[in-house]
């Protein structure tokens, strides 16, 4: 059964799945739906509107360098370890609205330390989303070995959501949670570092 992780809590990959190889971060969010009857539906206050989020990884060194950044303007890493499934414009439907696949095993050694995160393109807060979660897949196994669910909304536009931290040949999963500003993985690269 999957752990789900409180904000700042971390886990070892190494006890939850022997043999870790590569592993899939799913992310996924929901428009808020908007509150209103009928007539509130015909003047347009009814239903929720698309929320177009950006999920990225951000590749850092061991001395908080950023190597490489996957996001929807970059789908794969220069060694190809890392790969994104795509942008998804809406946030609708069930489950996972975006993944990045990571085969841990061909990172470069260099690379110690990935950063999840999510952030609106357009401008959009997170006052306007629900319903936001990462979670970790193991790939051979096909099983969840952790999830975090976002629970804060704010006037911000981007979250670190969880990191993924190399010691020793040994990865960790550390919720994250905290609140940033920007429009691409570009913007958020500073916060991001501020969580290794």
């Amino acid at each position: 059964m999957a752990i789900s992780l409180s904000k700042g809590q971390t886990i070892s990959l190494a006890k939850e799945s022997a043999g870790l190889s590569k592993v899939r971060m799913g992310l996924g969010w929901d428009p808020v739906k908007k509150k209103g009857g009928f007539l509130s539906g015909l003047l347009g206050g009814g239903g929720g509107g698309d929320i177009d989020l950006d999920a990225s990884c951000l590749m850092f060194d061991g001395g908080k360098q950023l190597v490489d950044i996957v996001w929807f303007r970059q789908l794969k890493s220069g060694d190809g370890a890392v790969v994104h499934s795509g942008d998804n414009l809406t946030g609708e439907g069930d489950g996972d609205d975006e993944t990045i696949g990571v085969d841990l095993e061909r990172l470069p050694a260099a690379v110690q330390t990935l950063v999840f995160t999510v952030n609106s393109f357009r401008g959009q807060t997170f006052n306007e989303v629900e319903n936001a979660f990462c979670r970790l897949v193991d790939e051979r196994a096909r099983k969840e070995i952790a999830r975090y669910t976002l629970t804060e909304q704010g006037a911000h536009t981007g979250v670190v959501m969880a990191v993924l931290s190399r010691a020793s040949g040994e990865w960790t999963m550390k919720a994250i949670g905290a609140p940033a500003n920007g429009r691409t993985a570009q913007d958020l690269a500073g916060a991001a570092t501020a969580h290794i």
